[in-house]
């Protein structure tokens, strides 16, 4: 199976800073309490941090309320040809530029198969290479993790894990990966 990664712009100064006019505003503790459990159950079979987890869904889903959210894919992973799928704008950076494109991104029943995907990707790669991501599981913290998600190529945003990072950091997520 094919599956390509990548991540869609989400307005990342609504993560950190207040809300946008007109978006509703969103249980920030209740979102990362469901990813949370989701993350931690699933850390002892996947050993993907649970931080890095909670972290690329709020910055990859702009807490649960994008348009990809709504299809359960917090994390922007992209579809292959005979996996259900939804066309949706994004933009990708190529070439030193932003540039908007539509692509298929993954639909998911439910969020915890989403997170279950995500895990599974970072444990068995791609097809051109099931070690993409090795870097990820073998990180001793969510900085080295998160840049080796950079250093993997898993957005093409390249301040993701500077991104990833202060996101982990403002809301103190790396406390759900000390309780193993």
């Amino acid at each position: 199976m094919l599956l390509v990664v990548s991540t869609g712009i989400v307005v990342v100064k609504n993560i950190i800073e207040n809300n946008s006019p007109g978006v509703e505003t969103v249980d920030k503790e209740a979102f990362i309490d469901k990813i949370a459990t989701i993350a931690q159950h699933n850390y002892a079979q996947y050993r993907v941090l649970p931080s890095i987890v909670i972290g690329q869904a709020i910055l990859e889903s702009d807490w649960g309320r994008s348009e990809l959210a709504s299809y359960n894919n917090l994390f922007g992973v992209k579809a292959s040809e005979q996996e259900d799928k939804v066309l949706l704008p994004t933009q990708e950076f190529v070439h030193n530029e932003w540039q908007n494109v539509e692509a298929y991104f993954k639909v998911y029943p439910t969020i915890e198969e989403a997170i279950i995907d995500h895990n599974r990707l970072f444990n068995e790669g791609v097809s051109w290479d099931n070690q993409l991501y090795y870097g990820v599981l073998a990180a001793d913290n969510y900085k080295e993790a998160a840049n080796a998600l950079q250093q993997a190529g898993y957005a093409t945003d390249p301040d993701y894990a500077n991104k990833i990072i202060n996101v982990i950091e403002v809301y103190d997520l790396s406390k759900y990966d000390n309780d193993f």
